[in-house]
């Protein structure tokens, strides 16, 4: 079994996420969504999915990084 890194839970059905050179261990999607997901710079909320980046900031779609007064031409979709 292995442990999850975000809540502790050890579990039989736990699995690994290789990212950027390092290997994480989470039980749920949510555990690593909540460790792994960048955070929109406007609104907070996390970004599943892919978001709109602009000036080399996250944001969880075009309103909030026009909000942010970044990207005030992007769309979430053309």
């Amino acid at each position: 079994m292995a442990r999850c890194e975000v809540c502790g839970n050890d579990y039989d059905m736990a699995f690994e996420v290789h990212a950027q050179g390092a290997v994480h261990v989470f039980d749920s999607f949510e555990c690593a969504i909540h460790r792994m997901a960048p955070v929109c710079e406007h609104c907070g909320c996390r970004v599943v999915g892919h978001g709109a980046q602009a000036d080399g900031r996250f944001f969880c779609c075009a309103h909030c990084a026009r909000a942010a007064g970044v990207g005030a031409d992007i769309r979430d979709r053309a």
